[in-house]
């Protein structure tokens, strides 16, 4: 069994195509310059992008196209680490694919429908398209192109669905984890159930908004979660 282990280790997950200024980790601390025509991806080795690009092919037919100043890393086959920087992303619809950022989880959101027989089946499977910007406060920004993506918090409790051409920027509170998200009570919320919060009220749904800031729940048709939350820095989530 170990040695098995060790040779699954050293099987590369994808390959790599870069231009300019890229780096992986040999060991910890210590960087390398990769290939630039041809660089093999294995899972737990960072990668960094400084005045360059990479373009990644994964086994499962997923492509991953980092920015400048980014890096990025491949805890298992089908999870990437997002730690600074920006990348795109396409994901078949036969892969499954997350991405890990800070505290955050984003995953093809897992959307079923009901038949005439009462059964429930999986809906339209979609090609996940999109991508990932963190920014220098440390606020995340998700564009969705096509598909449905899900955003879940670090107990995988979902946080936002955001449909296709949709945009969501979490701030880099709630992003690190240090910031207390409550989502919003479908319904009426009664006044002694509020002495000591604020209640809002948007669309037909009540909102508590807490001290550490609170995440929106949109009940609706669309499935839009917008997040409402509010720091010191004014770093509040933008939905557009």
């Amino acid at each position: 069994m170990m040695v098995a282990e060790a040779k699954e280790k050293n099987i590369p997950i994808g390959e790599m195509v870069s231009k300019g200024e890229v780096r992986f980790e040999a060991r910890e601390n210590s960087w390398k310059n990769v290939e630039p025509f041809h660089f093999p991806v294995f899972r737990g080795v960072k990668i960094k992008t400084e005045k360059g690009l990479s373009v990644i092919a994964l086994e499962n037919m997923s492509q991953i196209e980092m920015g400048q100043q980014s890096m990025i890393s491949f805890n298992q086959d089908d999870q990437l680490s997002l730690f600074h920087g920006g990348i795109d992303f396409r994901v078949p619809p036969s892969a499954q694919m997350s991405f890990k950022i800070g505290s955050l989880f984003i995953i093809k959101s897992r959307t079923l429908q009901a038949a005439k027989n009462t059964t429930v089946i999986p809906a339209k499977n979609e090609e996940m398209i999109g991508s990932l910007s963190i920014h220098a406060n440390g606020s995340l920004t998700v564009k969705n192109i096509q598909g449905e993506l899900s955003i879940l918090d670090q107990d995988h409790i979902v946080l936002a669905s955001l449909p296709p051409r949709e945009t969501l920027t979490i701030p880099s509170a709630i992003v690190s984890g240090k910031q207390r998200v409550m989502v919003a009570q479908v319904g009426d919320i009664e006044e002694e159930d509020i002495k000591s919060e604020e209640g809002w009220r948007w669309e037909g749904l009540s909102v508590l908004v807490g001290g550490w800031g609170t995440l929106l729940l949109n009940a609706g048709m669309i499935g839009l979660i917008v997040a409402a939350a509010i720091d010191d820095d004014d770093n509040t989530p933008i939905c557009k």
